[in-house]
C-alpha cells in the first residue's frame, strides 16, 4: 500500500458530494412518484386530485436528474 491511497482514503469528501449522493434523492423522488399515484386513486378531494399529475411529473422529473449524481 502506497501512502497516497492512505491520505486520499482519510480525506474528508466535500460538503456537495455530501448531500448530492443519489441513494437519499431516488428514494424521495420514488416516494413523490408513489404519493402522486395515492393522490390520482383517492375518491375524497379533486384538489388532491387536480395536483396528482404534477405530483407524478415532478417526481419523474427529479428520478431522471438524480440519476446522474455520484453514489
Amino acid at each position: 500500500m502506497s501512502t497516497e491511497a492512505n491520505t486520499s482514503a482519510a480525506a474528508p469528501r466535500p460538503l456537495w458530494r455530501r448531500v448530492l449522493r443519489r441513494g437519499p434523492w431516488e428514494n424521495l423522488a420514488t416516494v413523490l412518484i408513489a404519493v402522486g399515484v395515492v393522490m390520482l386513486m383517492q375518491p375524497i378531494s379533486i384538489d388532491l386530485y387536480s395536483y396528482s399529475l404534477v405530483t407524478m411529473l415532478t417526481g419523474t422529473v427529479m428520478f431522471i436528474i438524480v440519476t446522474k449524481f455520484p453514489d
